[in-house]
């Protein structure tokens, strides 16, 4: 009887630290999950934000930036460099083209600013998708 229980513990002990391996593997997993999660989130307020007031906030704007700068590290240098370099530069030109907007006449400049405006507004709007598209490798827990 002493020479099964050996085995015995050692087998049970053997799938006991398998279960606890599996287990630290799915809580990084999560771990990792919601924080890209918040990262996208983030991306995706600031832009149904601009979407529903037509302005760029500068407190709006910086949350966001602020929560999307641990990008470069949860997620690819794509990620990063869209989220960083595109998305924010066309947030930055929006916002610049609303500041130059006021005082401006109406005139040839002023259509050609709201022109502009209606341009980065549609591809904002086209956003989302695009937002998917570079996040979800990232945000899918499969096992």
């Amino acid at each position: 009887m002493s020479a099964f229980s050996v085995p015995a513990i050692a087998v049970l002990g053997a799938a006991i630290a398998y279960r606890q391996w599996r287990t630290a593997q799915n809580k990084l997993k999560l771990d990792l999950f919601e924080k890209r999660f918040a990262v996208y989130d983030a991306a995706r307020r600031l832009l149904a934000s601009v979407l529903t007031s037509g302005k760029v906030r500068d407190e709006e704007m910086f949350k966001c930036f602020v929560a999307t700068r641990e990008a470069k590290w949860l997620l690819s240098d794509q990620v990063a460099h869209y989220l960083d370099k595109v998305l924010r530069h066309r947030l930055l030109e929006l916002q610049a083209l609303d500041a130059e907007l006021e005082g401006v006449p109406v005139g040839p400049d002023r259509s050609a600013n709201v022109k502009k405006q209606t341009e980065i507004k549609n591809w904002l709007g086209l956003q989302f998708d695009a937002l998917d598209e570079n996040f979800a490798p990232y945000l899918r827990l499969t096992h």
